[in-house]
């Protein structure tokens, strides 16, 4: 067994098990959000590309049953124009990835992050019944982020957050938007060769975590109050910007 994980310590196997147990649950709860609280920690001690290849596989194996559940509240019309465009647009994310500055890229995603977050706040809401071509490109830049960081939820949250839809059928829109969205992140992975015998390793140790943690949250969905939803929505995105931003690294990192 020592073996399996040569890769990584027992403390940190430890550390990170810890933080997809918090990843899960809030996964489990609001539909997204895991992405945002274990990228910005797991990139600290490992690679990126190690980083989101072991997220997206891990991800995408425990939250079947969420999406198996959510396949019959969620809005299609509005969702499926999305997905094409996160599905297309990740191989520009991924192409990012393998190419660009990291540091780069991480302000980048800040700015976005923060922008959509401070639109939020500011009450604006899209009042009017999606297009299909919004919905493409909102879930364009979910797919380029998807591709650069494992962090695709802000746009395509910002975006449903903003109508006057039901937590449930946003929570069920995002869930189904994920799982759809990263068949397209799978392949450019693929191509890209990130799934590395590292990523692995992890995957033993991090799918049971993750699978409890995952329980756990959406059995706290089906008993909260809806309107506790949004805020901890907003608190997500809060936390995906400021733990991205390269500034604060000496606090974070």
């Amino acid at each position: 067994m020592l073996e399996i994980f040569s890769s990584f310590s027992p403390t940190l196997l430890a550390f990170l098990a810890a933080v997809l147990f918090i990843a899960g649950c809030v996964r489990g709860f609001a539909g997204f959000g895991a992405g945002m609280i274990f990228m910005p920690v797991a990139t600290s001690v490992m690679l990126p590309s190690t980083a989101a290849a072991a997220f997206l596989f891990i991800d995408g194996i425990v939250a079947l049953p969420l999406v198996i559940r959510a396949v019959r509240t969620c809005d299609w019309p509005t969702v499926l124009p999305a997905v094409i465009g996160a599905v297309v647009f990740v191989q520009l994310g991924a192409w990012l990835l393998a190419t660009t500055d990291v540091l780069l890229l991480r302000w980048i995603i800040f700015a976005i992050v923060a922008g959509l977050l401070l639109l939020l706040i500011s009450g604006w809401r899209y009042h009017r019944k999606p297009s299909a071509p919004v919905s493409l490109g909102v879930g364009a830049v979910a797919g380029v982020l998807g591709g650069i960081s494992q962090v695709s939820g802000p746009p395509v949250v910002a975006f449903w957050l903003s109508s006057a839809k039901e937590p449930a059928i946003v929570r069920a829109n995002l869930i189904v938007f994920f799982a759809l969205s990263s068949v397209g992140t799978f392949v450019a992975y693929i191509l890209r060769g990130f799934f590395t015998i590292e990523v692995f390793h992890l995957l033993i140790m991090a799918i049971p975590v993750y699978a409890a943690a995952i329980y756990l949250g959406s059995n706290g969905f089906r008993k909260a109050d809806p309107s506790l939803y949004r805020v901890v929505a907003y608190v997500l995105i809060a936390i995906a910007a400021i733990s991205s931003m390269p500034a604060l690294d000496p606090l974070f990192r």
